[in-house]
């Protein structure tokens, strides 16, 4: 029997409290999300409340007031920060609070914008958060990052359809990428880790020294540090919280060597950055290094992100995802991150996840770098995967391995 819209909107509140979360008796939560996600807001302050929360609190965000920013705050104002979020954000760590990230947007919302202008707003918010966000990497507490479905995302998902069904129609995307329209989505989450977890063990004990990407138009190899260590699907905070801070999820990730990135990398799928879409693009790389851009749209965006700082230019994430995962089979392009990542193997420029190297946590930054590890102000994924591509693990010993095949597991 199908599940009402109604039901599969609570098995979703409910999954985020339960799975998603672990929401802790007595634990505060704070979420952060559009003023258009209030309906899923409010279902997940209820569950929240039912799993034993203090207190739930919002820290709400507007695509209109944004936009509105760009075209008539004056133009020397964009350094310009609230940093009662920053402030508060921290506080939250320091608390222990649990944190749920509510991500929608319109992907075109700031096309036709000064794109000098956008690369100093997400500079400038990600140096006021950057103490957040380092702490978040390093799982202090349990987080997690979902979707909402919104009018100008569901248009550009569903462009074909009738304006008063893309909304649903891109509901429905989600709530089956999600798992939520089966009768206990918990239970089935629980399985989905396990196998992430059973592929993650098997590339931990491997330790390949380097990957190498083959496909039409990424010819590609990269370095993984010593001792780095595969992750997958649901983490623990450092108070031993279990947590999965990505539903969906479909990735086994880890962080590759900053200096050994070599090649060409293609994108497979659109990125969506600071309200722009970036199309059709490739990097080239040298010493681990981004020496060259091209992009058919978007370009100067994309130049201005790797101009960042200097670990912009590197990567610091590689993951792994199988091109017959549920969203790859969808066959629908989210223009959403959250989604199109575990739709495609994909890398990340910018900041590694500490967490991805044995003892990274505990490292002084000069360590962590030393040992391979990538810092930056940004961590922005793109999507290079695809069923023509195949990826080799390299041995110690120089030895190739297949890892996967025409974009499927080879393990």
């Amino acid at each position: 029997m199908s599940l009402s819209f109604d039901q599969k909107l609570q098995n979703y509140a409910e999954l985020v409290v339960k799975a998603g979360l672990n929401l802790q008796p007595g634990q505060r939560l704070i979420i952060r999300a559009g003023v258009e996600s209030a309906l899923l807001v409010r279902r997940v302050a209820e569950s929240a409340y039912r799993a034993g929360s203090r207190l739930v609190d919002v820290m709400w965000n507007d695509d209109a007031v944004t936009l509105a920013r760009f075209k008539y705050a004056p133009r020397d104002s964009f350094e310009e920060f609230p940093t009662w979020q920053a402030q508060g954000l921290q506080e939250a760590v320091e608390r222990g609070d649990a944190l749920l990230s509510i991500y929608a947007t319109d992907p075109d919302l700031l096309k036709g914008q000064d794109p000098e202008l956008i690369a100093l707003t997400e500079r400038t918010r990600q140096t006021h958060l950057r103490p957040f966000y380092k702490r978040i990497m390093n799982d202090e507490i349990n987080w997690c990052v979902i979707a909402f479905s919104l009018p100008a995302w569901a248009a550009r998902v569903f462009p074909q359809d009738a304006p008063a069904g893309q909304v649903d129609k891109l509901w429905e995307a989600i709530f089956a990428a999600c798992r939520a329209d089966r009768p206990d989505p918990v239970a089935t989450w629980q399985e989905q880790t396990r196998q992430l977890a059973a592929r993650r063990d098997y590339l931990n004990a491997k330790q390949y020294v380097a990957l190498r990407y083959s496909a039409p138009g990424t010819d590609f190899s990269v370095g993984l540090p010593e001792n780095h260590q595969w992750e997958a699907g649901q983490k623990e905070t450092l108070s031993g919280i279990p947590f999965i801070p990505n539903i969906p999820t479909e990735e086994i990730f880890t962080m590759p060597h900053k200096d050994r990135a070599e090649g060409v990398l293609s994108s497979s799928k659109p990125l969506s950055y600071g309200g722009v879409l970036i199309e059709k693009f490739s990097l080239t790389f040298v010493d681990g290094r981004v020496v060259k851009v091209t992009a058919e749209k978007g370009e100067d965006i994309l130049q201005r992100l790797i101009d960042t700082d200097e670990g912009s230019a590197r990567l610091g994430e590689v993951a792994l995802v199988p091109q017959s995962s549920p969203i790859a089979r969808s066959g629908l392009l989210f223009y959403n991150t959250l989604f199109d990542e575990n739709a495609s193997n994909h890398v990340a420029l910018g900041r590694a996840y500490r967490f991805c190297l044995k003892n990274g946590a505990e490292m002084s930054d000069q360590e962590f770098a030393a040992a391979g590890g990538n810092d930056s102000l940004v961590h922005v994924d793109f999507m290079i995967g695809s069923d023509q591509m195949d990826v080799d693990g390299i041995t110690s010993s120089g030895a190739t391995e297949p890892v996967m095949r025409a974009g499927e597991w080879a393990l």
